[in-house]
């Protein structure tokens, strides 16, 4: 059975994947059940057990206690065909493993800045030809009409490239100024080459980025000192980079950050840079003061991993005097997690450091 006669029988349908009550309620169509069954995939960590759909008149239904989420996001495993994305719900959020479908529980309210039109802008594009890590391609978002140098505010993001695709960075960026919210500055996207080999605490990576890849950006826009932003493991190379080179950063926006542990993280042990991580990690837990005193932003998803690891940073971070402002978020580790608490975890930040 192809994928056509997959979409074509939910079309002829009129069962939809939906919240009911104290429910999510996942249905597909197939009335004769010629598929051999289906199951439901979830970031959430449900029991493996719970996920499989139950055949019904009209074809498979799954019935889940509605989570303690505002959104969820989930494919389908049909068997024989693989993962798809459920063709009764035609909410498809885009990411960096492809598009997931998504439902909105009680409570969910889309971001304010989505419906304000953006300034007009320039994206350029960077390329750092000599690192220590290799190219750096970095492209640079700017306001249209001001001069390069004319110096703003800047704002660095690692996997930039991907936030401007999948979490509407450049959007916000454009609306924030826009409505006045945030001053004209610019936004450089960092795009990696070798993802988890440059953002794994790699004391190369920290070198290209603060000895290669800012003064390439300075040497071509005037720019105050700069804020970094990162998620996951980005997140935790962008306070490695700030912690080896204090003083270069004014602020820090971490999301999700990967601040393993042992104690916290052995089920991410078989990672190939574990070491390196959760090496670094203790290096920041066991100090008894810090380096540097950049402003902080930290969010986190309450039922997602990472929270216990980010809830022992911020605490720790805390209590060597820096400035943290430590929000969670109840969803998962995902772009459009992220993108829905830049404001005002991000706005904040920002305006603290460049105010």
């Amino acid at each position: 059975m192809g994928v056509t006669s997959y979409r074509g029988r939910m079309s002829e349908t009129a069962v939809l994947s939906a919240v009911e009550g104290a429910e999510v309620v996942f249905r597909l169509a197939d009335p004769e059940h010629a598929l051999p069954g289906v199951r439901l995939w979830e970031e959430l960590g449900i029991a493996a057990e719970l996920l499989e759909f139950k055949p019904v008149d009209y074809g498979w239904e799954l019935r889940l206690a509605r989570p303690s989420v505002h959104r969820m996001e989930y494919l389908f495993d049909v068997a024989d065909l693989g993962m798809r994305t459920d063709p009764t719900n035609p909410r498809v959020v885009g990411g960096a493993f492809g598009e997931h479908s998504w439902l909105p529980l009680p409570g969910y309210v889309e971001p304010r800045w989505i419906a304000i039109e953006p300034i007009a802008a320039d994206l350029t594009l960077l390329a750092v030809e000599t690192t220590p890590v290799g190219p750096v391609d970095v492209q640079v978002w700017a306001p249209a009409g001001i001069a390069p140098g004319f110096e703003l505010p800047l704002l660095l993001s690692h996997d930039g490239p991907e936030f401007a695709a999948y979490a509407g960075l450049t959007h916000y960026a454009g609306a924030m100024v826009a409505d006045g919210t945030l001053p004209p500055f610019r936004l450089a996207l960092i795009r990696p080459t070798s993802r988890n080999l440059w953002y794994a605490a790699n004391p190369q990576y920290a070198e290209a980025l603060t000895g290669h890849v800012l003064p390439a950006i300075a040497s071509q826009y005037k720019s105050k000192l700069p804020v970094l932003m990162g998620a996951s493991l980005g997140g935790l190379a962008a306070l490695y980079a700030e912690w080896h080179h204090p003083g270069t950063f004014d602020g820090l926006f971490l999301q999700s950050a990967s601040f393993f542990t042992l104690s916290t993280d052995p089920q991410e042990s078989k990672f190939e840079y574990y070491a390196e991580v959760t090496g670094f990690v203790n290096q920041v837990l066991e100090a008894t003061a810090a380096p540097t005193r950049p402003a902080l932003g930290m969010t986190a998803g309450t039922p997602e991993e990472n929270v216990h690891n980010n809830r022992v940073m911020a605490a720790h971070l805390t209590e060597l005097g820096l400035d943290v402002d430590f929000n969670e978020t109840p969803d998962m580790h995902n772009f459009t997690a992220w993108r829905d608490v830049f404001d005002p975890t991000l706005t904040e930040l920002l305006q603290r450091t460049w105010n």
